[in-house]
């Protein structure tokens, strides 16, 4: 994720994807707990957003055998894959006896390769079911495991910041600066040209 300061934007926030990164567009005068409140703020909203768009369990099972044919030779083979709504301190799981796959919905939209990454692991897990080294040798095949990762911990240490009464993490609008996101089929970055003059 990049934060981008501008001098000319004066009070609004916007974010966009630009391939795998998430760029947040704040006024440079923002104070450290500003934009810590924003950067939550426009990525809740970019999920939410793109979460309308993302594929449902059907679309998910295709998706787990793609990546079970171009990673794991077509060896991890699901009798389910699906979004489930009660997983929230865990990305994903699986249970080989069953053969069943469930992703958390906290997933949606987030990065295409990110999805992928989960997905990928609990299809290893279908094959070795701890996290030893042969379980990491299968995820060796895909370029993005250390960068979808690094992006999980990301995600998770925001959630574990620390908020107080007076320093709440996800306010509605803080400090009176408005939210912008780019629509579906505007292009990220005349949008990030245009906010530079905000």
């Amino acid at each position: 994720m990049e934060v981008r300061r501008s001098a000319r934007r004066s009070r609004t926030v916007s974010a966009y994807r630009d391939g795998d990164r998430t760029v947040v567009l704040i006024p440079a005068r923002m104070s450290a707990a500003e934009e810590k409140r924003w950067v939550a703020v426009m990525l809740e909203k970019l999920a939410a957003q793109e979460s309308r768009r993302m594929p449902g369990d059907d679309e998910l099972a295709a998706r787990a055998e793609r990546l079970s044919e171009q990673h794991l030779n077509g060896r991890a083979v699901p009798d389910t894959v699906r979004w489930v709504t009660n997983q929230n301190s865990r990305w994903g799981s699986c249970t080989p006896a069953e053969g069943s796959i469930r992703l958390s919905h906290r997933l949606r939209g987030m990065p295409e390769y990110v999805i992928d990454y989960v997905l990928l692991h609990e299809l290893a897990h279908l094959l070795v079911p701890g996290h030893g080294p042969r379980f990491w040798k299968l995820l060796e095949s895909y370029p993005r495991t250390e960068r979808a990762r690094g992006y999980l911990e990301g995600v998770d240490a925001v959630d574990r910041l620390p908020t107080t009464d007076q320093d709440p993490v996800r306010p509605a609008h803080p400090e009176g600066f408005r939210p912008s996101l780019p629509s579906r089929t505007s292009n990220p970055q005349r949008n990030a040209d245009k906010g530079r003059g905000e």
